[in-house]
């Protein structure tokens, strides 16, 4: 998984959306709620396999988004210390996004992407499985990210390509523009749209999407197995 784009919506505002690629027995069906020992509330959508999840919003003003890979596609090498999903649960746990990559244990996780919204910073963290890479982006400018396991750098840039060109043409953009943007990017190869398919063992099951305004989050769960 996935496909992910942030687009800034005036000056502390965003929107944070999600495609989910996973195989289909991994698709969440229900919206779930965690208190924290720390007093954090958390929603996320829940994975139905191993219980964690690809996204998380807090009641502290906290964004969390994972991708799997970091930069390259790596060789799958279970079994692993903890899944993604978990740790980006236990992400809240931490007070801040340097408090948690700082001192989180990321050896025995597989390779991620951890795309961080905090208190109006947007920090691009990645696990290579030797290494973590951290970098702080822009939160004024639109990004967007392609899960690199499924799509290698030359497809990255297509999809990149169509993000931008999408951008270029709204003259504003709202939520249900960008909705409709991760519904129909395409770049001509139905294996490698926004909604992908490769033979219904791996295909976009679900598009979340996280709103940011007035100081609160919002979050919308769409299921797209139709089951």
């Amino acid at each position: 998984m996935c496909t992910v784009t942030f687009i800034p919506q005036g000056e502390t505002g965003f929107i944070l959306t999600s495609n989910r690629d996973e195989s289909p027995l991994r698709a969440a069906k229900e919206m779930a709620s965690k208190k924290l020992e720390n007093g954090v509330e958390i929603h996320f959508p829940k994975d139905a396999k191993a219980g964690g999840t690809w996204i998380a919003a807090s009641n502290d003003h906290r964004l969390v988004c994972i991708l799997n890979g970091a930069f390259l596609k790596h060789k799958h090498e279970p079994p692993y210390r903890l899944s993604r999903g978990i740790m980006a649960l236990e992400f809240f746990k931490y007070h801040s996004a340097i408090d948690f990559f700082e001192n989180y244990e990321f050896e025995g996780i597989e390779p991620f992407t951890l795309i961080v919204v905090e208190k109006g910073n947007l920090f691009d963290f990645r696990w290579d499985g030797i290494e973590s890479h951290l970098q702080m982006l822009d939160n004024q400018e639109s990004h967007i990210w392609s899960s690199c396991p499924l799509y290698p750098p030359e497809m990255q840039k297509k999809r990149q390509q169509v993000f931008y060109d999408w951008l270029t043409e709204q003259k504003e953009v709202s939520k249900e523009d960008i909705h409709h943007l991760h519904l129909n990017g395409s770049v001509g190869d139905p294996e490698n749209d926004f909604i992908m398919n490769r033979k219904n063992i791996v295909r976009t099951v679900s598009i979340t999407s996280v709103t940011y305004e007035n100081g609160a989050f919002s979050m919308e769960f769409h299921d797209l197995t139709g089951s």
